[in-house]
């Protein structure tokens, strides 16, 4: 079907950075926003940023500023600069992609997909 694949988490040191991807791949039809999310523990999920088909970014307060979203249409990513970063952006983060696909009958059908999400560590 869509899979979202990410990649970029770790450990760096407080002030460092992070550079998340994230690729869908499958029977693509068209991909509206993608964004990524992110939950530390015992908090809930929450959006860090979002990208749409036109362009338009949306970002947390907390992050504006540091991170940077973009995505590569022709090849189905996004990608997430993360700069300056701070120990309470220590989470799994979480890419999140709505889209059309082509069913094996050939129908267009919309779906949300996530991806297994990545760990990233902030700490000296």
């Amino acid at each position: 079907q869509v899979q979202l694949v990410e990649s970029g988490g770790g450990l760096v040191q407080p002030g460092g950075s992070l550079r998340l991807s994230c690729a869908a791949s499958g029977s693509i039809f068209s991909i509206y926003t993608m964004g990524w999310y992110r939950q530390a523990p015992g908090e809930q999920r929450e959006l860090v940023a979002d990208i749409t088909n036109g362009g338009p970014t949306n970002y947390a307060d907390s992050v504006k500023g540091r991170f940077t979203i973009s995505r590569d249409n022709a090849k189905n990513t996004v990608t997430l600069q993360m700069n300056s970063l701070k120990p309470e952006d220590t989470a799994v983060y979480y890419c999140k992609t709505d889209l059309d696909y082509t069913t094996a009958y050939g129908r267009r059908r919309y779906l949300e997909v996530w991806g297994q999400g990545t760990l990233v560590t902030v700490s000296s």
